[in-house]
């Protein structure tokens, strides 16, 4: 049994993936791996990646990186000349309607498309009326999924494109997880990956409050069961229309999440059940011992250390965690 180190995920927006590229980045401290790392902000997302926007690059293959994950717009050869042959590529999906909830109160000052809109309602109701494709950050408005995997997000949709786009897609990445099905995505990575369960391990980042008062539902990079409740603020009727304004991303939702529960099926149900189940008590555990309060997350201006408060941004509030006083340096940096 190998244990893999080369590794790169599409870290691709609002769908777990800032809880993920940080278990990337514990292991491969604990490993002294090399990351490929932006030589300025984001690896100059939107913009489609290029090898020269990551520091210390000298060429192709020059200096041999092991892990790569900030944000970009996938630029599959232009990846290759940073990252060794075998590396192992993975990326991570969420349900477009979620998806597009998310991104509408991260990145409502953001995307003009959103900015115009009173609500997500009512950008839905009429999204042609808001949105520009020529204005920037507006693709955080459409097919955004499509978008970070470096495709048109603004194509018509047609069966054979979106077909095209999932074959491009499997023929680089190894695996595709899913947002909702958080844990047992991480149980599906640490044993393609071959890596221990405490690497698996982790709390959600960028939990955002959702409403005023100590009983706010929270929803965050990893889904939990609160998020999974119904977006009260969408009709059933909005939310399908959502789907077709997003039809690129809903095809590969629906795509890679029968893959997704095909994969579960090889692993066996029952043994994925035990081991999603030894790693919730692990986080448990874990929270118990680092974190206040049991790993509930908070305000930011409750964080004492300020090195630790998260990045604010759209109209919601985004929530962190106080870590237990006391703790020795060990612990902290598990």
């Amino acid at each position: 049994m190998i244990i893999q180190k080369i590794v790169i995920i599409l870290k691709t927006h609002k769908t777990a993936s800032s809880t993920v590229l940080n278990m990337l980045y514990r292991f491969g401290e604990e490993h002294n791996l090399r990351f490929a790392l932006p030589l300025g902000y984001q690896l100059r997302y939107p913009l489609p990646f290029n090898a020269h926007r990551v520091k210390g690059y000298r060429g192709p293959r020059a200096t041999e990186f092991h892990i790569m994950g900030n944000h970009m717009r996938f630029n599959k050869p232009e990846v290759e000349k940073v990252m060794p042959a075998d590396t192992f590529y993975f990326s991570i999906i969420r349900d477009p309607v979620a998806l597009a909830e998310c991104s509408f109160a991260y990145y409502k000052e953001v995307a003009p498309a959103f900015r115009k809109a009173k609500g997500l309602g009512d950008f839905v109701d009429d999204p042609n009326k808001y949105y520009d494709p020529r204005l920037c950050n507006n693709h955080y408005a459409r097919n955004l999924l499509w978008f970070d995997f470096g495709m048109d997000n603004n194509a018509n949709f047609s069966v054979e494109l979106a077909q095209h786009g999932e074959a491009m897609i499997r023929q680089t990445f190894r695996l595709i997880l899913v947002s909702e099905y958080f844990d047992e995505s991480m149980i599906l990575l640490r044993h393609a990956l071959c890596w221990p369960l405490d690497a698996v391990v982790s709390f959600s980042l960028n939990a955002r409050q959702q409403k005023s008062g100590s009983n706010s539902v929270m929803s965050g990079s990893w889904v939990g069961k609160a998020a999974m409740l119904p977006n009260l603020s969408l009709t059933d009727r909005q939310r399908e229309k959502l789907r077709q304004w997003n039809a690129l991303d809903w095809y590969l939702y629906k795509t890679f999440n029968r893959t997704f529960w095909e994969d579960i099926d090889k692993f066996g149900r029952a043994q994925m059940e035990q081991e999603v189940a030894l790693l919730r008590m692990r986080r448990e555990i874990l929270g118990r011992v680092c974190l206040k309060d049991g790993g509930k997350p908070v305000e930011a201006y409750r964080i004492r250390d300020k090195n630790i408060r998260p990045f604010q941004s759209g109209v919601v509030k985004i929530l962190g965690y106080e870590l237990q006083p006391g703790l020795d340096n060990a612990t902290r940096t598990a």
